[in-house]
């Protein structure tokens, strides 16, 4: 008989972090601990206050039923946690947790014996122009070759000064540049200020209108100058069904995914398997999660052979993150042998 129970815990920032929602200064999440026959196993329920679809009400009354019926199958507790992306994702992890040698070590490869790493973007947090032009140097010095920078915070124009002086002093073959709006801008003006930042090669534009809009964002991916990501959109979209007429009505260029927003894996293997079939391209980022859940999407991440970039996170922004073996190195995530885990609730 597996036992289970449910814990909650505050991630400290190290600086206060904005976003076009606002600054964050402390970050919610959730572990669920099983224990069977002497042997544990973790899984993070990265929610995210304001973004994640399952941020409700009665959140803490379904992790209570799930560590209740802990012993039926999983793939039963999965269906009956389909509104609640970030549970399912954290019963997988503590399944497959559980299920290891190590419970650390969810998919072993190249990358948990320390041999691979995952190329990252070096993200720039919203700011005043002093702060965001800080991060862009720290990005680049310690060898960042793709920099995602987040826009629709501060004065559009002031944004693009920024992208100009990383473009004056690198090209797009030495450094890629994304861009995340995160549904900042109205669906009058998107396209004028695509066509602006097109002029300065940018990679593509993560959700440039909010989602929900999908006849005007189909219309920006038809027409706009360079490519379009679509991330927040693929929230709360549940059924096979609905994510194959969001991919046929929009014609997105890429897609992003967020585990502990679309369903855990096996969410975002739905979504990559429905992207391929149409020739949309993908790649993965993390959600502001401790290192116990950026160590399972990184592990995942690595296990599907993506070339791009992904959007991992560095485990770096909290004052009271756990120490893990993961370390960046020349704009890569390694996992360090070496280092030990310190995870205590």
């Amino acid at each position: 008989m597996i036992k289970a129970v449910y814990k909650k815990y505050i991630l400290n920032f190290k600086n206060p972090s904005g976003t076009s929602r606002g600054v964050l200064r402390t970050k919610e999440t959730w572990f669920i601990l099983l224990e069977k026959n002497g042997k544990t196993g973790i899984g993070e329920t990265g929610l995210f206050r304001g973004l994640s679809i399952d941020d409700v009400p009665n959140y803490e009354e379904k992790l209570i039923w799930v560590c209740k019926n802990i012993n039926l199958r999983l793939d039963f507790l999965l269906k009956e946690c389909i509104e609640f992306p970030s549970i399912q994702f954290g019963l997988e992890q503590a399944f497959l947790s559980l299920e290891s040698t190590d419970k650390f070590n969810l998919f072993p490869s190249d990358f948990t014996k320390g041999n691979s790493a995952i190329a990252i973007n070096g993200l720039v947090w919203m700011g005043d122009k002093q702060f965001m032009k800080s991060q862009i140097q720290e990005k680049l010095e310690t060898g960042f070759s793709c920099i995602k920078m987040k826009i629709g915070a501060i004065d559009f124009n002031t944004e693009i000064m920024l992208l100009k002086s990383i473009r004056k002093e690198f090209s797009s073959n030495e450094i890629e540049l994304r861009v995340d709006a995160n549904g900042a801008f109205k669906p009058e003006n998107a396209l004028d200020k695509l066509k602006i930042l097109s002029e300065l090669d940018i990679h593509s534009i993560e959700q440039p209108i909010k989602q929900g809009q999908l006849q005007e964002m189909a219309f920006l991916c038809e027409n706009t100058p360079l490519p379009i990501a679509l991330d927040e959109e693929l929230i709360g979209v549940f059924s096979s069904e609905e994510k194959k007429k969001v991919l046929a009505t929009v014609k997105p260029q890429f897609i992003i995914l967020k585990p502990s927003l679309v369903g855990g894996f096996s969410g975002s293997k739905e979504w990559i398997d429905l992207a391929e079939s149409k020739n949309i391209k993908w790649w993965i980022t993390s959600a502001l999660e401790s290192n116990i859940g950026l160590n399972a999407i990184a592990q995942f991440t690595h296990s599907l052979k993506n070339e791009l970039p992904q959007g991992l996170g560095t485990g770096g922004l909290f004052t009271n993150n756990f120490e893990s073996p993961l370390e960046v190195k020349n704009g890569t995530l390694h996992y360090n042998t070496s280092r030990k885990w310190n995870f205590n609730l």
